[in-house]
């Protein structure tokens, strides 16, 4: 177990670092405000920073405050919800839609090039036995909840 907690430390850290490049040399994105871009987009136009928190995992302020800077950014655009007056959803605008296509070609370039000497199959491999990491690490993250909920 020690060897597997070195190499998620050195996964962290690298992650770390590859987020720093991307909010250096992609600056249209805030820095920490990307994956809340992707997640507007994903949920689609209507959708409301609390079902954004959920989604995300995330506190309702942390939330707020990267749609926020995504606002300012001109990224994404509070309009009237429709179906309640006082409340607005959020909507991914054109330059969020070019900013975000234009970090996710970024990342997929560089995951190119760390790949680059890597099988199919030790690739098909690597996707299918992170996936499965993941689930777990999600799956126990949740048992551990439930049971100091519990309590």
């Amino acid at each position: 177990m020690d060897d597997i907690g070195s190499r998620l430390h050195d996964l962290l850290r690298v992650i770390r670092l590859t987020k720093q490049r991307r909010s250096e040399e992609r600056t249209a994105v805030p820095s920490g405000a990307l994956g809340m871009l992707a997640l507007i987009d994903r949920l689609g136009t209507g959708s409301h920073a609390r079902e954004l928190a959920a989604q995300a995992a995330l506190d309702p302020s942390t939330v707020s405050r990267a749609v926020a800077a995504l606002v300012a950014g001109g990224l994404v655009a509070r309009k009237p919800d429709p179906y309640d007056g006082r409340a607005t959803v959020l909507a991914v605008t054109d330059a969020g839609r070019a900013a975000l296509d234009d970090a996710l070609d970024w990342y997929e370039r560089l995951v190119a090039r760390a790949l680059a000497d890597w099988t199919p199959d030790e690739i098909a491999a690597f996707d299918r036995q992170l996936g499965r990491f993941t689930e777990a690490m999600d799956n126990a993250l949740h048992r551990t909840e439930n049971l100091e909920v519990a309590r």
